[in-house]
């Protein structure tokens, strides 16, 4: 069972930064597809940016050049670093651990708050 604990979220002003953590029990983080996801009111939950185990990173065309994700594998840690935050950027983000191994795995965190406002 993989466990995830978001942290990092809070209230920030148009145009700010926040760095999201996503805690990961155990090391799964380079075994499994890493990735953030993000659920505003009243709309579905939509992808925001993944990191495969080999590294490769992908990312939803709203947040291209101003959301990183990152991780560390020593630490079974995954970040979303985001710049130029917009009032549209405003939803409750979560980690997501997918692997596919005979079965699919797939884990989620409880989500994290970010609201964008001024």
């Amino acid at each position: 069972q993989v466990q995830l604990v978001e942290s990092g979220g809070g209230l920030v002003q148009p145009g700010g930064s926040l760095r999201l953590s996503c805690a990961v029990s155990g090391s799964f983080v380079g075994i499994y597809t890493m990735g953030w996801y993000r659920q505003a009111p009243g709309k579905q939950r939509e992808l925001v940016a993944t990191i495969a185990s080999g590294g490769s990173t992908n990312y939803a065309a709203s947040v291209k050049v101003r959301f990183t994700i990152s991780r560390d594998v020593a630490n079974n840690t995954v970040y979303l670093q985001m710049n130029s935050l917009k009032p549209e950027d405003t939803a409750v983000y979560y980690c997501n651990a997918v692997r596919v191994a005979l079965r699919r795995y797939e884990y989620w965190g409880q989500g994290t708050q970010v609201t964008v406002s001024s």
